[in-house]
Parts: C-alpha cells; sequence; structure tokens
C-alpha cells in the first residue's frame, strides 16, 4: 500500500471545517478539456453517482442512507433538517464512529500511545534531512502544533495531520463538525441507539503497517501540494451540495496524478489501492453489519461518507444487489 496516505491528503472526507475559508478556486478550473470529458465519462453510468439521501425498503423494513460530509458548512443545516425527522425516529443509527468509538481512541492515545507516536528510536528529524524537517515544523505550526510535538508522531499519521490545510486549523480547535457529528447531536437528545459499523482501530489497521520509508516517502508527498490540497477541498464541498457525489470522487481519481512526486502509473495504482482499502473493502464489510441489525430493528439510519454511496461497490448499489428497494430522497 505504497504511499497511500497521500490520497489520504487530497481527497478523504475527513473532519475538518469549510473549506471555502481557504481559497475561492476550486480544482475543477485546473481541468483540462480533456480531462472534463474524461470527468464526464466516468460519471455517465456510475450507479448512484448523483444523491445524498435514499430510502431502501424491503417488505416492511427501512433503510435511510445518508451521505455525510466530515466537515462543517453552513449549507449542511438543510441537509440536518431533513434528515431528523428519520434520525429521531428510527429503531438505530449506524455510522462509521459512535461517541463510544472516539472515547476508545482517546483511551488508545492515552494507553498505547505507540500507536500514534514514536515511542522508541529515532524521531522524525532524525529520520529526514534538515530540510525537509523544516519544511514540515513550519508547516505544523501554521495548524497550530507545536514542532516538537510532531517530531514524534509516527509518520503516517502525521500525513494525516497535514492533510488539514492550515488555514482551517482554528475552526477545527473550536469544534466545528460535519453531518455526521450533527446527527450524532439530534440521536442523542432523542435518545435513539447509535452503533458502529466497524472497529474504531480500522483506519489504523489500514494506514500503520507499512515500512517506515514508504510512510517517510508518503509524508514528503503530503507535505508538497498545499495549493491543490486546498482547490481539492473547495470542488469537494462544491460536488457534494450538487448531490455529485460520482463527480466528486472522479475528480480525486484524477487529482492525484497531479501530486508532485507521483508518476501517472504510480498514481493510477496508488488510487485502486485506495478505493479498495478505504471503500470497497468497508462497504462489503458493512453489510453484514447492516443485516445483524435488521434482525433485530425494523427502521434504521446509515450515515457514512458520502463517497460511500457511489459506484457498483457503493452502498445503495450493494443492497439493490440484494432486493432492496431504493428511492432518492435528495
Amino acid at each position: 500500500m505504497n504511499l497511500r496516505r497521500a490520497l489520504i491528503a487530497l481527497f478523504a472526507l475527513v473532519g475538518f471545517p469549510a473549506a471555502a475559508e481557504c481559497t475561492d478556486t476550486s480544482y475543477v478550473d485546473r481541468l483540462s478539456p480533456g480531462q472534463t470529458s474524461a470527468l464526464a465519462a466516468a460519471v455517465a453510468d456510475m450507479p448512484y453517482a448523483q444523491g445524498l439521501i435514499w430510502r431502501a425498503r424491503k417488505g416492511d423494513q427501512i433503510i435511510t442512507l445518508a451521505g455525510t460530509m466530515h466537515v462543517y458548512d453552513p449549507r449542511l443545516e438543510p441537509i440536518r433538517d431533513q434528515l431528523r425527522p428519520d434520525v429521531t425516529t428510527a429503531d438505530l443509527i449506524l455510522l462509521e464512529a459512535t461517541p463510544a468509538e472516539e472515547r476508545q481512541l482517546q483511551d488508545l492515545m492515552t494507553t498505547q500511545p505507540d500507536v500514534l507516536f514514536i515511542t522508541d528510536g529515532p524521531t522524525l528529524p532524525e529520520l529526514l534531512d534538515e530540510p525537509t524537517w523544516q519544511l514540515i515544523a513550519d508547516a505544523v505550526r501554521d495548524r497550530n502544533i507545536p514542532a516538537f510535538l510532531a517530531a514524534k508522531m509516527q509518520p503516517w499519521y502525521l500525513s494525516m495531520v497535514l492533510s488539514i490545510p492550515a488555514c482551517l486549523s482554528n475552526d477545527m480547535m473550536a469544534g466545528n463538525l460535519g453531518l455526521d457529528a450533527m446527527i450524532i447531536e439530534d440521536a442523542m437528545a432523542a435518545d435513539v441507539p447509535m452503533q458502529a459499523l466497524e472497529p474504531y482501530t480500522t483506519l489504523f489497521d489500514i494506514f500503520q503497517n507499512d515500512p517506515i520509508d514508504e510512510q517517510i516517502a508518503m509524508l514528503r508527498v503530503a507535505l508538497g501540494a498545499p495549493d491543490l490540497q486546498d482547490e481539492i477541498f473547495v470542488a469537494t464541498l462544491d460536488s457534494y451540495f450538487a448531490r455529485d457525489v460520482g463527480r466528486l470522487w472522479e475528480l480525486s481519481r484524477i487529482a492525484i496524478a497531479d501530486v508532485p512526486g507521483l508518476t501517472q502509473a504510480e498514481a493510477t495504482r496508488l488510487f485502486a489501492e485506495s478505493e479498495k482499502a478505504l471503500l470497497i473493502d468497508r462497504n462489503l464489510a458493512w453489510i453484514p453489519v447492516i443485516d445483524a441489525a435488521l434482525a433485530q430493528h425494523d427502521n434504521i439510519v446509515v450515515a457514512v461518507g458520502a463517497a460511500h454511496l457511489v459506484g457498483a461497490y457503493g452502498l445503495p448499489q450493494l443492497l439493490e444487489n440484494d432486493g432492496w428497494a431504493l428511492t432518492r430522497l435528495d
């Protein structure tokens, strides 16, 4: 999984505030006519390429599928309002992570710091050349993180930290959160039970097992494209609120090839590996969890990052394959 987290730095829908504060320029403005045509062709026949909210029915059972954005943006409020009646009357809410998993993660960081931090052996200033470390030190200071703390971060973890554009750090520290957090708030207010679709260590298990040299290489890539990173956040949000989720995903496929230090072949392989690990494999693993929930409940909400909705291995298509009838709600 060489350099996979470089892809995270570009397009993963992680918990950051609105990208509009960073730049008014969208990655779409960079596209050549050929790339624009390729994007349109890729989305044209993609299953469930559009839509954020779906209702799936089979017999008397109902699933409300919500494609979330793990970032705050005021345009999320109407989507929250639309979902609230389904959330507050559901038997169960399934999410990528609930407050229980967040607490487990905090405990893990306390009891097993080596998961995220270098606790033995050389730290990053010793593993990197001096110019690269100085670039990193400047980058983390821009994100209100002390350089001495970054020096002890596992390289894959620091790459994820650097995927947060510096212009977002203040809002992030203020606790502005995305649609997932809004759904959790509404579920808690209505006393609706919540359950995670996967163990809280799932993403760590994907990321942390690469050899240290590959993690270092990924770190260099994550450091090298801040302008591109900001523009992709803008394009991601624009596509999301236009309900063009398939376009959002395919833009990411194009964008990875623009990362400094990656050849086209490396970018293609990286995207395919990441798509399998981050979307396809997880979606397939979630279906038995959803089935188990439906063995006990007739009305559930499944709220996951919007990219999990699109394509032949998206949750709507997987449910359709299993006999569910789907209707787009938004």
